[in-house]
């Protein structure tokens, strides 16, 4: 107990400190990112600038979800807090679909109002450092969210990954139309910029409604849940009425064991608590429930699906 304790305490102050990285990037960034803006009058650039906002509302609420959700259970949430990492990830997404529909105003008004860029070499060098910046972020952000299991993290890093992806863009564009003259094009990167976020911002609302819906496992993890079982049953021990799903890194599995009738009190509570070891074995971290019934009597067939059917009994 006291070591699960101190593990979950190393993987919240862990979570805090890479966060908080994450925190003060994003702040160091719209700053050089506003500057490129101010100095060229690039919408491009303002559309980059207006995408480092929304990552740093949206890290600022991962702080705050991690926070909570790195919480041990209570009375009030005896599963934990852990289901917190989704509706960080769908407010994140909520976020950059609002910052797609600033980007693709501010690009609507300036195709048709084109201006001159200025000072573009400055700008792109100040832009180019951003990104560099937001890269490294990056990295770090999905190497630590998939070594803990946070989904907060996760969900970050990659919104960081896209925001250096489309800067990239951003950059090139900027440069050619510098190059070529040609000041429509800048506007038109804005609005690619804004179609690229609009799908990242999907993918972060989906991600977060499969979690709120306690989806089941996905079938890879599945499969690894019927290997174990598989290896006890026999003519007289069989499972059914398997239910899985996940909260933040949490795993849940619940699974109906069906023993012989004569078997004693003591022989199916050793079964069940050597399934449930194996099981909570194969994952990162799993809360596994079992529930012993005998494999002759029909009402043990009866409670498979989510209602319990009629007693055949009756």
């Amino acid at each position: 107990m006291k070591d699960s304790i101190n593990e979950n305490q190393r993987r919240r102050k862990r979570l805090i400190r890479v966060i908080s990285v994450s925190i003060a990037v994003a702040v160091l960034t719209i700053g050089m990112k506003v500057a490129a803006w101010l100095l060229t009058g690039s919408v491009g650039l303002l559309s980059d600038a207006a995408e480092s906002v929304v990552n740093l509302v949206a890290a600022g609420v991962a702080l705050i979800v991690i926070l909570w959700a790195t919480r041990p259970p209570d009375e009030d949430h005896a599963y934990g807090h852990e289901k917190a990492d989704y509706l960080s990830a769908g407010f994140e997404g909520a976020l950059i679909l609002l910052a797609a529909v600033t980007i693709a105003y501010a690009a609507i008004e300036r195709l048709i109002n084109p201006a001159e860029l200025t000072e573009v070499g400055v700008g792109l060098a100040i832009s180019a450092g951003a990104s560099l910046l937001n890269l490294l972020t990056a990295r770090l952000l999905v190497r630590t969210g998939e070594e803990e299991s946070s989904l907060v993290l996760v969900a970050d890093g990659r919104h960081l990954m896209t925001d250096v992806v489309t800067s990239a863009g951003v950059i090139i564009g900027v440069g050619l139309v510098w190059l070529t003259g040609w000041e429509t094009l800048d506007p038109i990167i804005a609005l690619l910029v804004a179609a690229n976020i609009v799908r990242t911002g999907v993918g972060l609302v989906s991600d977060s409604m499969t979690g709120l819906m306690d989806k089941a496992l996905p079938d890879s993890e599945i499969a690894k849940v019927n290997d174990v079982l598989e290896k006890y049953e026999s003519q007289d021990i069989q499972f059914h009425a398997l239910r899985t799903r996940k909260a933040g890194r949490r795993t849940f599995i619940s699974v109906h064991v069906l023993v012989p009738g004569d078997w004693s009190v003591k022989e199916g509570h050793d079964l069940a608590e050597r399934c449930e070891e194996d099981l909570r074995n194969r994952f990162d971290q799993a809360t596994v429930f079992t529930h012993l019934e005998p494999i002759e009597d029909p009402v043990s067939f009866a409670d498979t699906g989510l209602d319990r059917t009629s007693d055949p009994h009756a």
